[in-house]
Formats: structure tokens, sequence, C-alpha cells
């Protein structure tokens, strides 16, 4: 029997939040709706510029995988993280953040000086999110931050696309790739965003190698990997044997060992669309480690996302994700 349900690799970052104007934006020569890593000394003048300018909407435990692993935790999966912070502030909170959340983590038996990583998330009145990122030590991710024996004792490994742009990062995603399917656990990668499949392709599809088991993405993701969305599809289901695709207000399309499930949308109003695809992820995987079919796991996961983007925040509390469990009845 298996210990966890999931491990997940991924960054460490603490999130904060901004409601600002797109003329900010272009103003700071940020492109809407990317993600984009940022040096340590244009970090800071962008905080400087977006507390005098709006103020903090929120700070929370962040970073794509981090997102996906507490929401199946919240849940009830059984759950590890591997992952980077430093011996600062912001470490100390991302440690208590993820115990609050009952994901087990090996973060207080490692002291690391340096600081944590950072991301500045900024929500447009369409609800777009737009993040600029100071990756901080978690670009310094590598093996040493891998629990080998979790990832031997898990049912799924899941792989957070934004590692991907750093050579130690890969390298250690290989070395958990290799062992999770020796032991016959099953690997899933998750895109994390088109910047991963335009910039980091090379190591993209190094880590999918000749095959995982499932894979997330959107559909700018998917049209990014071959040019054109169906021939894109078409080209990712060659490397995996599930594809779990999101489609927006469109709801998501599964395509599992050749069968096509369509999961149709939860109609809501947005306001933040921030950690959709990560909370849809989360809950996916808590659906199919738990026995729940494809279309059931599909139908759980496009009803958290839609409570998720209709709040301002990543994350859901785990009262309502016990009450959407509930309102599910499965």
């Amino acid at each position: 029997m298996s210990q966890y349900d999931i491990v997940a690799l991924g960054n460490a970052l603490v999130d904060k939040e901004f409601e600002v104007t797109e003329e900010f934006l272009a103003k700071h020569n940020i492109e809407k709706g990317f993600m984009t890593l940022q040096e340590t000394d244009e970090h800071v003048t962008l905080i400087e510029d977006l507390h005098q300018e709006f103020g903090l909407r929120n700070r929370a435990g962040g970073g794509s995988a981090a997102n996906t692993i507490v929401t199946a935790a919240q849940f009830g999966s059984k759950t590890f993280y591997c992952c980077k912070v430093a011996n600062d502030d912001l470490g100390d909170f991302y440690r208590r953040d993820l115990d609050a959340a009952s994901v087990d983590n090996s973060l207080s038996k490692v002291k690391v000086e340096g600081m944590t990583g950072l991301s500045l998330i900024m929500v447009t009145p369409d609800a777009d999110r737009t993040m600029c990122t100071h990756l901080g030590i978690t670009g310094t991710f590598s093996d040493a931050q891998l629990d080998l024996n979790a990832i031997q004792n898990a049912k799924y490994l899941y792989i957070e696309g934004h590692l991907l742009y750093q050579p130690p990062a890969v390298e250690a995603i290989l070395k958990a790739k290799a062992i999770a399917q020796e032991s016959g656990v099953k690997v899933a990668v998750t895109f994390s965003d088109p910047a991963v499949v335009n910039y980091a392709r090379e190591n993209l599809e190094k880590v999918l190698g000749d095959g995982v088991d499932l894979i997330f993405c959107n559909q700018d993701e998917a049209t990014d990997w071959n040019g054109d969305l169906e021939k894109g599809i078409e080209s990712i289901l060659t490397r995996t044997k599930s594809l779990v695709l999101t489609r927006g207000e469109s709801g998501a399309t599964v395509y599992d060992n050749g069968e096509i499930t369509n999961i149709e949308p939860f109609k809501v109003n947005a306001v933040d669309t921030t950690g959709a695809g990560d909370t849809f992820a989360g809950a996916f995987l808590y659906g199919i480690t738990q026995g729940l079919s494809v279309a059931q796991s599909g139908k759980l996961a496009s009803r958290t996302a839609a409570e998720c983007v209709s709040s301002f925040g990543a994350r859901l509390t785990e009262r309502t994700q016990s009450i959407i469990l509930q309102e599910m009845n499965f």
C-alpha cells in the first residue's frame, strides 16, 4: 500500500497579490497573462511601486505544484512536497503554510541561507493574472531536495514545468522520474505556463522522454507546442498515456487511453484566475487516486477550479473544499 497519493516536485514561492490596471503593466513593460522571471533589483523596484500604487491584497504560500498538492491534501490526499526555501521570514512562513495544510515535507530539517522565492501576482479587472517572479533559493533546486523514500512509496509523482529553467532541477527531475518508474509509481507533468513550452522546450522534451502517464496543459500551451491546437494535442498524446487539457470558460477535455471525455464548465463570475489550473490538477489527482472515474474526477476538478476563480487568491480553504466534496456526492 502506498504511503502517499501524490509526491510533487516544484518551486517554493510566497505569493504577494495585487489588484492592478492594464496601464500599470504597460508602464512597466510587463507582458500581460504570463509569468516573467526577474532579477533582484528589478523585482525590488516593482515591489515598491506596487505597494505605493495599489497596496497588498493578500499574501499566501504559492508555487504551481504547491497549489496543486495543497488542493489535493485539503480534499484528503496523503501528500509530500519536495521544494527549497531559505532560512528567512518568508521561508518560515512557507513551512508553516505547508504544515497547516497537512502536506508532508522535509523543510524543517534543512536550514539554508539565502532568499526564499517570491512571486508578485498582479490581477487586472478582467480577472487575468500576470506574474513577476524572483526565484531566490528555489532557483537552486537540485537532487538534494528529493525525498527518495517518499517518491518510491507514492501513487503519483507530479512534476512542475516551472522547474525546467534550471539544469540542476532538470537533473533532479530525471532522477526522480527514473526512481518513480522503477518503483511502479505513475508520473504526471504539468506544462505550467506557455513560457515553459516556448523557452524551456528542450528540457521539457528531455523530461517527457519516452513518455509519462499523465500531462496537464491548457489550450495556449498545447497550441504553442506545435503552432496549432489540434496538431499540438495530437503531438502531445504521443508522449503520454493520458492528457488533461483545460479550456478556460469552456471546461476541459480528458484524453485517456484512446477515450475522450469532455468536462463541462461550472459558470461563475470570474474574479481572479490565479491558481485555477493548479487547483484543477489537484482536484483531478485527488479523484483518480481515490478511485473516482475520469468523468467524476473531471467534474470535481471543474467545480473546484470554478470556485477558485470566483474568489481572490490561488487557493481555497479546506472548509470550502469540504463543502464542494459533499455537494458532488460521489
